[in-house]
C-alpha cells in the first residue's frame, strides 16, 4: 500500500507489531495510531477517508457499527471478513442471512461483495472462507430517519426474536392498527421488511 500512497495511517493495538512497523517503514509515509479501533475517533483523520482492513473476525460486527458513526467522513471502505459475515451484510430482505446487521449497515451504505478469498490463500489455512466487501456511504439525505436511535431500537426489537411476528416483537413500541396503517402486515416477520419499512415505522413513532 505504501507503494501506491503518499501517506498511510494505521490504527493498531499490538505493541510488538507497532514496533516492527516503525522499524521497517519510513515515518514520513506511515503514521501509526496506537490504540483500540473500537474506541478510535476516525473523524480526527479528516474527510473523504478511504478505510481498508482485514478485520479481526471476533470484533468485526461491533467495529462495523463503530465505523458507521463516521460515515459522513468516509469516501469508501473495503474490508476482508468471514464470508458468512459479508453475506449477512449484503443480504436482501427475505433471505436467511438478512438480519439486524444487514438493515443497520444498508441504512448507511451501498454495499457489494466483490470476491471470495479461499482458505488456501492463507498460511496456515483457516477453517472458514473469507470475502472482500465494498462499502460506499449513502448521501446524508438518503433514507434519513427522523430519530436514528429510535430507528435502531425498532430494528433491534424486531430481530430480537426473529421467528415471531412483528405484532409480538414490536408490541411495546407500536400497535397492529398502526402497523397496518403503514402498509406493513402485523403478521410479517422481521426479515420480510426492507430498510425503508423500518424507517417508516421509526418515523411514525417519532411523530
Amino acid at each position: 500500500m505504501l507503494d501506491r500512497l503518499k501517506h498511510l495511517q494505521v490504527v493498531e493495538i499490538d505493541r510488538d507489531l507497532i514496533a516492527r512497523l516503525k522499524r521497517d517503514y519510513p515515518g514520513d509515509k506511515l503514521t501509526i495510531h496506537q490504540g483500540d479501533a473500537l474506541q478510535f475517533d476516525f473523524a480526527a483523520l479528516g474527510e473523504r477517508l478511504r478505510i481498508v482492513g482485514n478485520l479481526p473476525y471476533n470484533i468485526s460486527t461491533p467495529l462495523l457499527f463503530h465505523l458507521a458513526r463516521f460515515a459522513g467522513h468516509v469516501h469508501d471502505m473495503h474490508f476482508m471478513l468471514q464470508k458468512e459475515v459479508v453475506d449477512r451484510m449484503v443480504s436482501a430482505p427475505g433471505g436467511p442471512e438478512y438480519g439486524r446487521l444487514s438493515v443497520m449497515l444498508q441504512y448507511r451504505y451501498a454495499m457489494e461483495r466483490l470476491f471470495l478469498v479461499p482458505p488456501g490463500a492463507f498460511e496456515p489455512a483457516p477453517k472458514v472462507a473469507s470475502a472482500i466487501v465494498r462499502m460506499l456511504p449513502l448521501p446524508a439525505n438518503a433514507l434519513a430517519a427522523r430519530d436514528e436511535s429510535l430507528f435502531a431500537r425498532v430494528v433491534t426489537a424486531a430481530f430480537g426474536q426473529r421467528r415471531k411476528m412483528l405484532r409480538n416483537t414490536l408490541r411495546e413500541l407500536i400497535g397492529e392498527a398502526d402497523l397496518a396503517a403503514l402498509n406493513i402486515k402485523p403478521t410479517a416477520r422481521a426479515e420480510e421488511l426492507g430498510v425503508a419499512d423500518y424507517i417508516r415505522i421509526a418515523d411514525a413513532l417519532a411523530a
